[in-house]
């Protein structure tokens, strides 16, 4: 499946009071690694736009192992698991210097015409057509 990874430096911003990164951030964190996946296969948020297409997340899950500190460098890879009827794509977080696991979970996202705001049951062809030209290079 396509995969892409991101490195990210946590920053004081980043944290909370008990100085560890803030859960909310891990979200923000997914959500850099998605774009990166989208790019790589140039459907990211203004091409969906552009198809006729929102794609709302309808499920998320994070399972937190071990916290991120400041000044910790961490990657952050993001993989699709499924395309054809929803975009599912997981994501492990893990850190950079020794590769131990810190966070993983996962996205559904399903499509949503623009016009009519319906719920499609099905990917639309724009995105199956996408990646699977991808997958033949």
């Amino acid at each position: 499946m396509i995969t892409a990874s991101i490195e990210i430096k946590a920053q004081f911003y980043d944290l909370d009071p008990m100085q560890i990164v803030w859960h909310g951030n891990y979200v923000r964190f997914f959500e850099q690694a998605r774009s990166a996946l989208l790019d790589r296969i140039s459907y990211n948020y203004n091409e969906m736009y552009e198809s006729g297409y929102a794609w709302p997340i309808v499920d998320m899950r994070l399972k937190y192992v071990k916290p991120i500190h400041f000044a910790q460098e961490v990657i952050i890879e993001a993989k699709l698991v499924e395309y054809e009827s929803r975009l599912k794509i997981e994501y492990l977080i893990t850190d950079k210097e020794t590769g131990h696991r810190i966070n993983k979970g996962y996205t559904v996202q399903v499509a949503v015409g623009i016009e009519d705001q319906e719920m499609r049951l099905a990917s639309p062809d724009v995105l199956i057509n996408l990646v699977e030209a991808y997958q033949c290079v």
